[in-house]
């Protein structure tokens, strides 16, 4: 298996920034707008922006809510292993809300499809908008497109993204692996 590094813990902090600038300059103060990070991966990243935004950008009452889709996937079943439920902290309500998604990268867009699902069961927000960390744009299966991209990545099916994180794996960094493939 070869690894490549895409982005390094320098070059995630300043996407992280401009990303957080771009929120501030479509919500302003937050007072109408919410977050959610999409369980697991995304929450690192929800947690990341909402850090960002209130420790140096003095945005107050942010509100930062975690989404489990494991029960909403359409997958769910097809399964070889069990799928392990996380757990959901929305403690608020998205009604009349501008719900910001957070999740880490954007491959096929079903992840996406059932938190849009998952999100009903919340109440009916104003808007949804869709912030990625990494946009696998040829890997679609639905129609689904971020407003907010950290890095758009042209990797091939064979290729995977790996998001790695301070808090779980002790260094923030992105890589693209390769399978090897198998000569017939």
């Amino acid at each position: 298996m070869s690894r490549k590094t895409l982005l390094t813990s320098k070059e995630i902090e300043i996407i992280l920034h401009r990303l957080a600038c771009q929120l501030i300059e479509n919500h302003t103060d937050f007072s109408n707008t919410v977050l959610i990070g999409l369980q697991p991966r995304g929450t690192y990243l929800a947690n990341r922006l909402a850090t960002l935004l209130t420790d140096e950008y003095q945005i107050k009452n942010l509100q930062l809510g975690f989404l489990d889709i494991t029960f909403y996937r359409d997958d769910f079943r097809r399964r070889n292993e069990p799928l392990e439920a996380t757990s959901t902290n929305i403690d608020f309500l998205i009604e009349g809300k501008k719900v910001v998604l957070i999740d880490d990268v954007l491959y096929s867009g079903r992840s996406v499809r059932s938190a849009l699902t998952a999100l009903e069961s919340y109440g009916r927000p104003e808007n949804i908008e869709l912030l990625v960390l990494i946009d696998r744009r040829f890997s679609r299966h639905l129609p689904i497109q971020p407003n907010y991209r950290g890095r758009q990545v042209d990797a091939i099916n064979q290729e995977k993204v790996v998001v790695n994180w301070l808090e779980n794996y002790k260094e923030d960094t992105i890589y693209i692996e390769t399978k090897p493939t198998k000569l017939v």
